[in-house]
């Protein structure tokens, strides 16, 4: 499988974007996903906003989408009865995500997996499917639709999948939606690390108006963290560039000169006219 990137144009294919399950699949009849318009429909729908579906979380309750917006939010299908790729992205996308909360923090963005197989994919086979991989985050819920809004929801997220005698061929994708419900962009593989995540949500967070309920220096300080945390590939983890810090405080001190030498040069045009006057 191909590791998650995000940089895929709509008319490339490539490995580990689909995930093909094992088991026997010599039926006379196999389905299988065209690649290629999976793909494009997957990258069409970026920039387009989600719509107001509502899902039923672990305890049976409903839940809208829309309660999510506010903070970027992480996106992807699985199926409980999947025993081998499903379980492997999820295990890869918790690393990532773990690693993600350690940058950001675990209020600043929200993920949801949803059972795209219905009726199967009930509250209780998601719930059960979290607790056997150990997925207990806050900001991590596991969600179950209806299946009469299964086409329009996967629809809607790019997500294309289609039955085989041996379980599902789906898109590997994990979309990330901003703070205003709109897709932002796809994540495509089996693997990921956390810079394939925390990247792009740093860019949506560090450039984001700051909330006016907020205290302005303390967000500001959080920002700056954020920004001067830099992946490190051969940890895996990310780690503080202080580099970055000396160049903020390189760029601030050279504004502060800059506003105290044209307060200088018109102080002292003004002096000159009283003068000459």
């Amino acid at each position: 499988m191909l590791a998650a990137c995000a940089g895929v144009g709509a008319g490339d294919t490539a490995p580990g974007l689909v995930a093909r399950p094992q088991g026997d699949r010599s039926g006379l009849a196999l389905n299988t996903l065209d690649d290629k318009a999976a793909l494009q429909l997957s990258q069409s729908v970026i920039g387009k906003p989600v719509g107001d579906h509502v899902l039923l979380d672990r305890e049976g309750r409903p839940t809208p989408l829309a309660k999510y917006r506010g903070k970027p939010l992480l996106v992807n299908f699985v199926y409980t009865a999947c025993f081998n790729v499903c379980p492997t992205t999820t295990k890869n996308l918790q690393k990532a995500v773990e690693g993600t909360v350690n940058v950001l923090g675990p209020d600043r963005f929200n993920i949801v997996s949803i059972g795209f197989n219905q009726p199967f994919d009930s509250p209780q086979a998601m719930k059960a499917f979290a607790s056997q991989y150990g997925i207990h985050l806050p900001n991590w819920e596991f969600l179950s639709p209806a299946a009469a809004i299964i086409d329009d929801l996967t629809q809607n997220f790019g997500f294309s999948y289609v039955a085989t005698a041996a379980g599902f061929d789906h898109m590997n994708q994990v979309t990330i939606v901003d703070a205003d419900g709109k897709i932002f962009r796809q994540i495509y593989g089996e693997t990921f690390t956390a810079a394939d995540l925390a990247e792009p949500l740093k860019a949506m967070i560090t450039g984001s108006p700051i909330p006016p309920q907020t205290s302005t220096l303390a967000e500001i300080v959080d920002r700056v963290r954020i920004l001067c945390s830099v992946y490190d590939p051969i940890s895996g983890k990310y780690r503080t560039n202080y580099a970055l810090y000396f160049d903020i405080a390189g760029f601030v001190t050279f504004m502060i000169f800059m506003v105290w030498l044209a307060f200088s040069f018109m102080r002292n045009r003004r002096n000159d006219k009283i003068q000459s006057g």
